[in-house]
């Protein structure tokens, strides 16, 4: 089997998790810069096997899309230009960053370690392929 990867987009950074190949366990992969994201990924994908991208769906309460899905859209249209052998699909990503903070503080991470957004990114891409993963 193939790996899927979670991409939890932002302006800045975003936020990359990956399954393993089995498709089980979902781990944070890194962080990267928005506009070194593509290249990352298609690096990323000449080296391991990817079946799938994960990509998060900002939704408001009312379910209407989050003003920033204007700026996913363009970055979608780029990956499927430069990687169209892989499909993407949209995840729901409500929450995921609130969880992810969460998460951090469960898990005992002090408040200077919480305040590293590049961590809450990562760990809020893993929850979106967490969460993916249980409703298969």
């Amino acid at each position: 089997m193939a790996r899927i990867l979670a991409i939890d987009f932002g302006l800045k950074r975003t936020g990359i998790a990956v399954t393993d190949e089995l498709q089980i366990i979902a781990s944070g992969l890194t962080t990267v810069s928005t506009e070194e994201l593509v290249p990352f990924l298609k690096d990323y994908t000449s080296k391991e096997t990817v079946e799938l991208f994960l990509v998060g769906k900002p939704k408001q309460m009312d379910n209407t899309d989050s003003e920033s899905e204007q700026l996913i859209v363009p970055f979608l249209e780029k990956l499927k230009k430069n990687i169209p052998s892989i499909p993407i699909e949209r995840v729901d990503e409500r929450f995921t960053s609130k969880m992810a903070f969460q998460t951090m503080i469960d898990s005992g991470l002090k408040k200077k370690q919480r305040r590293n957004k590049a961590l809450v990114d990562e760990i809020s891409a893993t929850i979106i392929l967490q969460s993916y993963l249980y409703s298969k």
